[in-house]
């Protein structure tokens, strides 16, 4: 049974994570390059160290920005595949290049230790209520040792092959997301533009074959109510529909319809900076179909 566990990246995920094991009883230990992270985290009763300083723990569960900040953390700072104990486990939770992802499980378990590729989704929200979903590549073997630490933080658990298919997945996934984002805010705005109310718009589509999670959480959560704090940046969105689109190219799949949507997520007539909310991107088309029916409300006052 894992008791002790080290979480190293304690960004809007990782701090979320290394709180919810907390919670449910696990000794954690958090980890981050940034002072104040530490700093952020240990103000919140839960032990933190600086990379080089690290404590032994039974299991590592990695929240990063990519598989470099994967390498490196596995290779040089703090160098877990010298430092972690014989037989601990490493939970990779970023969304990583697959092929990278499959050749550090080898370099892991060449080490003696264990991997999994466990990427998330549910936002940070589900990072601290513990409702993440998570999808797994590993073996059953290694899944099964680390079920209980995995269902603490996740209320979805999907086993979907060898080491790296987690990543894979998950690309589909948030390629899949980046394009109902685009397809759901064209809908929207043809109705607009017709005169139909979104949220009426969204009523309709979400009883019908049309509906997703984008339009029945993405819309009335952060779009439509104008908050757009969802916790997951336009920058890392653009960044997994490369490493979906490179992925794709590997594998000769190159006529698809994955190559528009991400253009259309690097358009700069778009006017997005990386850092501001995902969502945005439906911002552009609604404003103009807004614009549009005012105008047209103004020509033809009831």
């Amino acid at each position: 049974m894992i008791k002790t566990v080290t979480v190293i990246g304690l960004g809007n995920m990782g701090r979320g994570m290394a709180l919810t094991l907390h919670r449910a009883g696990f000794t954690v230990q958090g980890s981050d390059i940034a002072a104040e992270a530490r700093e952020r985290l240990a103000a919140e009763g839960i032990a933190t160290a600086p990379p080089e300083a690290l404590e032994a723990s039974e299991a590592y569960v990695l929240s990063l920005p990519t598989s470099a900040h994967v390498c490196e953390v596995l290779e040089q700072r703090p160098g877990l595949l010298s430092r972690a104990p014989t037989d601990s486990l490493i939970v990779d939770t970023s969304t990583s290049d697959p092929v990278a992802s499959r050749q550090l499980a080898k370099t892991v378990t060449e080490a003696g230790l264990c991997w999994l590729d466990a990427p998330v989704s549910g936002g940070p929200s589900g990072a601290h209520s513990g409702q993440l979903g998570m999808l797994v590549g590993g073996t059953t073997a290694t899944l099964e040792r680390a079920r209980p630490l995995l269902e603490a933080m996740a209320a979805r658990i999907t086993h979907v092959g060898e080491a790296g298919s987690g990543h894979v997945v998950k690309l589909a996934n948030n390629y899949l997301c980046a394009a109902h984002l685009l397809t759901t805010a064209e809908a929207v705005a043809m109705a607009r533009r017709a005169g139909v109310d979104p949220e009426a718009c969204l009523d309709g589509l979400n009883s019908g074959s049309g509906r997703s999670a984008v339009s029945e959480v993405n819309f009335p959560r952060w779009i439509l109510s104008g908050d757009f704090d969802s916790g997951f940046t336009t920058g890392l969105m653009r960044k997994d529909l490369r490493l979906a689109r490179q992925t794709a190219r590997d594998l000769g799949l190159t006529d698809g319809l994955l190559e528009q949507v991400v253009e259309s997520w690097h358009d700069e007539r778009q006017g997005l900076d990386d850092a501001e909310d995902f969502n945005r991107i439906t911002a552009r088309l609604l404003e103009s179909a807004d614009r549009h029916a005012a105008s047209r409300e103004e020509e033809n006052p009831a």
